[in-house]
């Protein structure tokens, strides 16, 4: 028994130095890490006197898993400081000559529907997202909302499945 063992063994060793196959392998085993999709309005949480910067929004999702998808919603009168800042921590800048919210709203559902997410995460201080939010807990997505304040969104705050409220830098 000892034999077949140590031959299963080399085997075994032999096929997972091959690289297609443990490209096949990942594919069928079940994907350990929580995948996010970010959504942070911009206008209204990326504010000097709230003290909230992205990196610490990114730091905050991070801790329920993995940005696949990273959006932050700003209006057109963005700096291009502003930008560059949101490139610079990964996420894609989506500028609107039309109202954020809605934009945000629309993408936020569309991604509802993406297998390869498992947690969509809202990051803002008003209830405007509420729809896509129960949307994607309807089709079984874990939902998390990030805020500014105590005082905001009471609707999304008892809706989402897990709450962030942020402390910011004053």
């Amino acid at each position: 028994m000892g034999v077949l063992r140590k031959l299963f063994k080399q085997v075994f060793a032999l096929f997972m130095c091959d690289k297609m196959l443990k490209q096949r392998l990942k594919k069928l085993m079940p994907h350990k890490e929580n995948r996010l999709a970010v959504f942070v309005d911009g206008p209204n949480m990326l504010r000097k006197e709230l003290g909230i910067d992205l990196g610490l929004i990114k730091k905050e999702a991070e801790k329920f898993g993995s940005i696949k998808i990273g959006k932050v919603y700003l209006n057109q009168f963005a700096s291009n400081k502003l930008v560059e800042a949101v490139v610079n921590q990964g996420f894609e800048p989506i500028i609107t000559t039309t109202d954020v919210d809605v934009a945000m709203a629309c993408d936020a559902t569309e991604i509802v529907f993406n297998e390869a997410i498992d947690t969509m995460v809202f990051a803002t201080r008003d209830s405007d997202f509420l729809p896509a939010l129960i949307k994607a807990k309807n089709k079984g997505k874990e939902t998390v909302a990030i805020m500014g304040e105590e005082m905001s969104a009471a609707a999304l705050k008892n809706t989402a499945d897990k709450i962030v409220i942020l402390r910011g830098k004053k």
